[in-house]
């Protein structure tokens, strides 16, 4: 199964930063898991979603994307942006990625997904499939200058109202798997903490090849 990112980033960001584990691994497992990568927009989460994505596939791994803007008009295509709405799209992109991950994919959900109890309803609903928070933390100047869609341009003129970060609130994870302040690295160098965090969380990233050869440690395009 191809890697399905329906929306390839506009360009490439700046630099992605190191970060360490702090929520403690669960028990080893086969099979499917989800990644889920939390952010402001502009944050770098489907550009590194999308390497990732890569990576799994050239290794033989089955391996979805489900970013959030391509998914939302399709499951939710009634819901607006106040936070019920917010947290229903959410909930069914929570639940699409379980239905996958149980049935052995590896699946990345790239989802703005602001508000803390919304992603903890669904790391929930995971049970004892394997669920993996990222926080990818770029800060909102960063994100601002990078504005890949437009969106805080538009939010400045007067266009946009409650924008994720500006005039709408962002609750970070408190105790993520990993936390990927994006200043320093490039996306290369983040795939690579990735890999290693699954393999942590008992995920065989192994695929057609070893371990070792999806650790590449080389440098791509920095985020």
């Amino acid at each position: 199964m191809a890697p399905n990112a329906v929306e390839q980033p506009a360009r490439s960001l700046d630099r992605v930063a190191p970060s360490g584990q702090s929520r403690p691994v669960p028990a080893v497992r086969s099979g499917g898991a989800t990644v889920w990568f939390t952010g402001l927009p502009s944050a770098g989460k489907t550009t590194i979603a999308t390497a990732l994505a890569a990576r799994l596939f050239d290794a033989g791994l089955p391996v979805e994307i489900l970013d959030g803007d391509a998914v939302r008009p399709v499951l939710s295509p009634e819901l607006g942006y106040s936070r019920a709405d917010r947290d229903a799209n959410v909930a069914r992109i929570g639940w699409v990625a379980r239905l996958l991950a149980r049935n052995g994919v590896l699946v990345l959900a790239s989802v703005v997904s602001p508000f803390a109890a919304a992603r903890d309803s669904v790391r929930a609903l995971h049970g004892e499939v394997t669920f993996c928070e990222v926080h990818v933390a770029t800060s909102v100047e960063v994100c601002a200058e990078r504005d890949v869609k437009g969106l805080y341009a538009k939010q400045r003129a007067g266009g946009l109202a409650g924008l994720t970060g500006i005039d709408g609130e962002y609750e970070p994870p408190s105790n993520p798997e990993l936390r990927l302040d994006t200043a320093g690295r490039s996306v290369g160098e983040v795939v690579d903490q990735l890999i290693e965090m699954l393999a942590r969380a008992g995920i065989d990233t192994a695929g057609n090849g070893t371990a070792d050869k999806l650790i590449t440690h080389t440098s791509r395009d920095l985020i």
